[in-house]
């Protein structure tokens, strides 16, 4: 895996193309990034790097967190991501990570936290067909039969029925970079991502299926 940035969704407009195509973008604000710890196989047994974003005020963090980033001798911040990666390469304790590292037509993935829906029905959360609808009929909107009586005489785990419906994470993969503004921390990318408006995200370069 690729080392990415966190950044923040701020939320879905449109640009234009020279041709005067419209394209529907998704503004996220991220970076900058910095280094906060870079695992080797000698010390930690895999070759990773972490980095932390979100700045916040010292009081707002616990005395364990405060230790680890002073190491790093970086400002406080609120979020910590490790990713993997096959050589740390010229990374180095509390180097800065900006959006700069992206460019223009780079396919990136992008990770975090879906909307919640709340409790969501049959229909709404698995796309079951509704029943009949005419008069007499018992079974509008119900899942029908799940499962034998006797044997096993329980519903399995996993069955689709009727429930929270959101708020898990979910990754987009292979979405295009439109535009990449380093001066305001900003990278535009072609078409949806997960979460509402404040979502955290995770921006990686795109994987390629067999590629570790």
């Amino acid at each position: 895996m690729s080392v990415g940035i966190l950044g923040t969704k701020v939320g879905m407009t449109q640009i234009f193309s020279e041709d005067g195509v419209s394209i529907p973008v998704t503004v996220i604000e991220a970076g900058p990034c910095s280094i906060t710890q870079v695992k080797t196989k000698e010390t930690d047994g895999y070759e990773a790097v972490q980095i932390g974003y979100g700045a916040v005020k010292p009081k707002a963090l616990n005395k364990p967190k405060l230790g680890h980033l002073s190491k790093s001798e970086t400002d406080p911040v609120r979020h910590l991501r490790e990713y993997r990666t096959g050589s740390i390469g010229s990374y180095e304790l509390g180097q800065t990570l900006s959006v700069d590292v992206f460019s223009e037509g780079q396919l990136v993935d992008v990770a975090g936290n879906s909307m919640g829906r709340g409790f969501a029905g049959y229909q709404k959360r698995h796309n079951f067909k509704r029943g009949p609808m005419s008069h007499g009929s018992k079974n509008h909107r119900q899942p029908g039969s799940t499962g034998a009586g006797t044997t096993p005489g329980r519903i399995y785990p996993g069955k689709r029925m009727a429930g929270q419906m959101g708020g898990k994470r979910v990754s987009v993969r292979k979405l295009q970079v439109v535009k990449v503004d380093a001066e305001r921390n900003l990278i535009l990318i072609k078409g949806g991502v997960p979460g509402k408006a404040g979502t955290l995200l995770s921006i990686t370069p795109a994987t390629i299926v067999g590629q570790q």
